[in-house]
């Protein structure tokens, strides 16, 4: 189960594809996309992280952050941001403490074998770092309009 609308998000301290350290208190003030995908360079992933990637003035202009968290390691992070010219931090979470503690690991199943792994599933994170919005059924294609739409909702 997905963490509850209006439940603190819990605190993080990850690198990134350039070994920046992110903490979600550093963002405090701000909203924070935080958006889970199983591994980079996949189909449904790059078409997520293009799409954000494609809209994200739109978030720019909502001054809000973007992060992508993933299981994959830094190098990985960075050849992925790197050939997808991607504006945004990607996390590497490779001892999967962020994914349980979002609740984002777990069983999953694809091409008929069930195994452990990362969720697609994004929380969208108010200024006070209250969850103000999960989706828990991401289609990676139609994401980045759908978050953009909340967020106007939310700040009016």
């Amino acid at each position: 189960m997905p963490l509850a609308i209006g439940a603190q998000a819990p605190a993080f301290e990850l690198p990134d594809q350039k070994g920046v350290e992110h903490r979600l208190d550093d963002y405090r003030g701000k909203w924070v996309l935080l958006y889970f995908y199983p591994k980079d360079s996949t189909p449904g992933c790059t078409t997520e992280a293009c799409t954000l990637r494609d809209s994200y003035g739109g978030f720019q202009k909502l001054d809000a952050i973007v992060l992508g968290v993933s299981t994959d390691s830094v190098a990985s992070h960075a050849k992925f941001a790197a050939e997808h010219a991607l504006p945004f931090s990607l996390l590497a979470d490779t001892d999967k403490r962020v994914v349980k503690a979002y609740d984002v690991w777990g069983p999953k199943t694809f091409m008929g074998k069930e195994f452990l792994g990362t969720k697609r599933i994004s929380y969208l994170i108010d200024p006070q770092g209250r969850i103000a919005k999960v989706y828990a059924s991401v289609k990676p294609a139609d994401h980045a309009d759908e978050v953009l739409k909340d967020m106007q909702e939310l700040q009016k």
